[in-house]
């Protein structure tokens, strides 16, 4: 594969809990294109990943949320998983730390109930978005336009809905990364 994105760095945030392909797929690819690619979460030392509602495996963080910041990524990327995003949503670091990638107009790639923290920092009013359905009314009441689309592509917001969705939503993150 090409290395497109040789001197990219990407952020992925995120806590115990989260939809493990949907961290291991983009990061996977993202790094077969070049990136360098980071877990930030709240705290140090390990995070565990789920498949489903099932805890799988632990892995590294490479910092803490108070310990980086947004202008030193190219792009930011939220997986989903209930429990990741139920917890990390009311996290005012990871808040703030959306909130810095949005004003610098940093790529947001974000899926499955990713969305949940976008919601909370106040940045979908008027964006075109997809997710996990059960994240459909909380996206509308919060002034999205939800979509049941594979990938939606709304200026340096990417949104995908569900772990079968990821080589659309690598394709397209990695397209955006790449201009």
């Amino acid at each position: 594969m090409t290395q497109a994105l040789t001197g990219k760095r990407v952020a992925i945030l995120l806590t115990d809990g989260f939809e493990q392909v949907e961290m291991t797929g983009p990061k996977e690819a993202l790094e077969k294109a070049g990136a360098k690619v980071e877990l930030i979460s709240a705290e140090s030392g390990t995070v565990k990943g789920w498949n489903h509602t099932t805890p799988a495996d632990e892995f590294p963080v490479d910092h803490t949320f108070d310990s980086i910041q947004m202008d030193d990524y190219d792009a930011l990327l939220l997986p989903g998983g209930v429990v990741n995003s139920d917890t990390i949503r009311t996290d005012e670091m990871a808040q703030e730390l959306v909130r810095d990638a949005a004003r610098a107009n940093k790529t947001i790639a974000v899926i499955c109930h990713g969305g949940w923290l976008l919601i909370s920092a106040d940045l979908v009013k008027g964006k075109r978005m997809t997710s996990w359905p059960s994240l459909i009314d909380d996206l509308k009441n919060a002034g999205a336009e939800w979509v049941d689309e594979q990938v939606v592509v709304d200026g340096h917001l990417i949104s995908s809905r569900k772990p079968d969705d990821i080589p659309a939503f690598n394709e397209a993150v990695i397209k955006a990364l790449s201009t």
